[in-house]
């Protein structure tokens, strides 16, 4: 019987492949880091198996839990609708640079996410040509807090790609930006080194130095909601389950 193309490479390599269950990690707040995302360690593995495993909303969630804060980017929506994650790499252009923008794949480094603020004009950086280079140089993500265009092609790339808008010009490549700078959105400040997550729901950041307190805290939201999804399984109701109910009893 001939073997599949996968079995002939693990017999080849003698590895097998690692996986992990969300519901056996453990993780110490001073055993990792935001740098094991970039790394082939088992840390990475940790947390890959949590940030594949989890969305913007309990990432969200454990924010707003530990510091009243969602750290939602509002406006940043997904183009493709695949998830993307990892260190920020920062960009800051006028809409009408897109020399910067496609400077910034080369800064941001693989596994990192590219994030690009414009100014407001109505001027796309970024589009299928940057997309495709981003890709094949593996960066984790690409953000623009501005416009993107080529959207009939790129929306189909298996890629994970975010923007605030979308239009069909573009300008020039000036290359008069920044890489590596401080961006303000909306009261937020983003910087390099902080941390990207980004799915259908939407964007949130996380500064680096909250970083392991909040993936704890949302690997322990998941596990409680595995845990009220087999409760609702067994046939309780979400109010019974939060205690609700009772709140509301006829007289």
């Amino acid at each position: 019987m001939a073997l599949g193309p996968k079995k002939v490479m693990k017999m080849a390599t003698g590895k097998k492949s690692k996986k992990l269950n969300i519901t056996d990690i453990e993780l110490k707040e001073d055993e990792f880091s935001i740098e094991d995302l970039s790394l082939d360690n088992d840390n990475h593995l940790k947390l890959k198996t949590i940030l594949d495993s989890v969305s913007s909303c309990q990432i969200s969630d454990a924010y707003n839990k530990l510091y009243r804060d969602s750290g939602v980017i509002k406006g940043l929506k997904s183009i493709t609708g695949v998830k993307g994650y990892g260190k920020i790499k920062t960009c800051l252009t006028g809409a009408n640079d897109w020399g910067t923008a496609v400077a910034g794949i080369d800064y941001t480094g693989k596994k990192e996410v590219l994030f690009i603020k414009t100014s407001e004009e109505k001027i796309a950086v970024w589009g299928e040509l940057a997309s495709t280079c981003a890709k094949k140089e593996e960066l984790a993500a690409v953000a623009v807090y501005g416009h993107m265009r080529d959207i009939d092609v790129i929306r189909y790339m298996d890629y994970p790609l975010f923007c605030t808008d979308y239009c069909p010009n573009a300008g020039t490549s000036l290359g008069t930006g920044k890489l590596n700078t401080e961006l303000e959105i909306d009261g937020t400040t983003i910087e390099d080194g902080d941390f990207f997550f980004g799915d259908e729901n939407g964007v949130v950041v996380i500064a680096k130095e909250k970083f392991n307190e909040v993936i704890i805290e949302t690997l322990n939201i998941k596990l409680k909601e595995e845990n009220i999804l087999k409760s609702l399984n067994e046939g309780k109701t979400l109010a019974e389950i939060a205690n609700v109910k009772d709140n509301f009893k006829k007289d």
